[in-house]
């Protein structure tokens, strides 16, 4: 990723504007004055002067030059509006490079930022559902405990049913049997005044024994009570920690879905600066093109004028050929010749030297291409690479971000099933409330009712001959 920030800097600092300025205003400054056409190689005043033969002048044509030098002139400020586009169009790929590189920065720290926080609600993630496990466990524990007094009450409840039944056939056997008519009377049968106090002693002990028991099972309902009153005291803890629960699930739900329109909003900046780079490169690509045709035109330019001065040199040889004709048809100009001479010699040297500096400025132009066609193949290399390394990312972050949703879902589904789970416990624990609120109504009114009446009697004879199937029902305890 720190690749893709490098290639404005190489760009800007490439030698390929700065030679071809030097080049065309080198250009421009020694055209009109060395750069000229051999037919202008015309002698000087002065050495007209100091010739004393009168000498035939070379016809030049003027329109044919003056047209040349406005094709020149043209060429140039061509070529420096060229160099003064190219120039424009570097500074404004640098700008936009740099403008680039500050929105990836952000979108990177924004990435990194919101990596960050991932993993911390995946850190909580797994805390809750390390305490929901934990929960879950605890709430099979109570669940076992309920049933395990439930159990024992339904126990209890068989045995004090069947204890009920044989004191009521014990009491009903000893209050009525069979009785004669002194009985009646109040007179027992051994005795005229001996009242029968026997038998209700016996019945009497055996009520205070069924007491005893009757006391052992009451302490027992009173040991199970105290439990089920822990237990719903657990059950009303857990439901706290429930709406606990319910409410930091609230909480990350709200969270997640903020976290959701932040992803949503990278996904959009980064779209956008994909869609900017994709921009840029192909801006670039297109300076390239125009660079690479203008580099063309250069080079067409400069093998036209190498085919001009092939030309010129050739006119000229023809020209000294011409001028070795009228050397030898005209004898008698022997000093005009030696002078002509002399000038063909200056004119050569000249010529020699425009040629080596023609040579010089050929291999300048050739290395100087050379290295900008280097610099510019390494440049489009390194821009290949850093395109493969955005692409790269991009599929990583694409990666993570369908596990990101992945991960999301599977909580969502989790927090749902926790859902279902609260609810189904809560139903529980309302029919178990409401189990024993029915539990506690119908066995303590008539219990403490029927132990009253049974441990100290009723005062109505009447009474005493009730019916055993509605002590039965009063007694027993559902």
């Amino acid at each position: 990723m720190s690749q893709s920030s490098g290639p404005s800097p190489r760009l800007l600092d490439s030698p390929l504007l700065l030679q071809s300025s030097e080049l065309l205003c080198s250009l421009g400054n020694a055209q009109p004055e060395c750069m000229r056409h051999p037919d202008s190689l015309t002698p000087s005043p002065k050495s007209l002067a100091s010739s004393p033969v009168p000498q035939t002048p070379m016809p030049v044509p003027p329109g044919d030059w003056e047209s040349r030098e406005e094709l020149r002139l043209r060429e140039l400020e061509e070529a420096r509006a060229r160099a003064a586009q190219m120039e424009k169009t570097m500074r404004w790929w640098s700008d936009c490079t740099a403008n680039w590189r500050e929105k990836w920065s952000k979108v990177r720290a924004e990435r990194n930022k919101a990596r960050e926080e991932g993993v911390q609600l995946r850190g909580r993630l797994e805390v809750l559902s390390k305490e929901l496990s934990a929960l879950k466990r605890e709430r099979q524990e109570t669940a076992a405990e309920t049933e395990q007094l439930r159990r024992e009450l339904e126990k209890l409840r068989g045995k004090q049913g069947v204890s009920d039944q044989g004191t009521e056939e014990s009491v009903q056997n000893v209050e009525n049997p069979p009785r004669s008519k002194e009985a009646e009377n109040g007179i027992c049968p051994e005795g005229p005044e001996q009242p029968c106090g026997g038998p209700v002693r016996t019945l009497r002990s055996r009520l205070w024994e069924d007491m005893g028991t009757n006391d052992e099972d009451a302490s027992r309902i009173t040991a199970l009570k105290l439990r089920l009153d822990e237990s719903q005291k657990v059950l009303l803890k857990e439901r706290e920690d429930k709406m606990l629960l319910s409410k930091t699930i609230e909480k990350m739900e709200g969270e997640i879905s903020h976290w959701k329109v932040k992803c949503d909003e990278l996904n959009k900046s980064r779209q956008e600066v994909m869609t900017q780079l994709s921009l840029l490169q192909e801006r670039h690509q297109d300076e390239l093109g125009r660079i690479s045709e203008d580099l063309q035109d250069e080079l067409g330019v400069r093998s036209s004028m190498d085919k001009k001065l092939a030309e010129l040199r050739a006119e000229m040889e023809g020209l000294q050929a011409e001028n070795a004709e009228e050397w030898g048809r005209r004898e008698r100009l022997e000093t005009e010749k030696l002078n002509l001479e002399r000038e063909n010699k200056k004119l050569r040297l000249q010529i020699q030297d425009l040629e080596e500096i023609l040579t010089r400025k050929r291999r300048q132009t050739a290395s100087a291409l050379d290295t900008d066609l280097k610099s510019i193949q390494s440049e489009l290399f390194e821009k290949n690479k850093e395109l493969s390394d955005l692409r790269h990312n991009h599929a990583k972050l694409k990666k993570q971000h369908h596990e990101k949703t992945a991960e999301l879902a599977h909580a969502n589904r989790r927090v749902e099933q926790l859902e279902v789970e609260v609810k189904k416990l809560r139903l529980r624990v309302e029919e178990l409330k409401k189990e024993l609120g029915q539990a506690e109504d119908q066995q303590n009114p008539p219990l403490f009712g029927k132990l009253r009446s049974t441990r100290f009697g009723s005062d109505d004879p009447g009474e005493m001959g009730s019916d055993p199937d509605e002590d039965e029902l009063q007694i027993q305890v559902p």
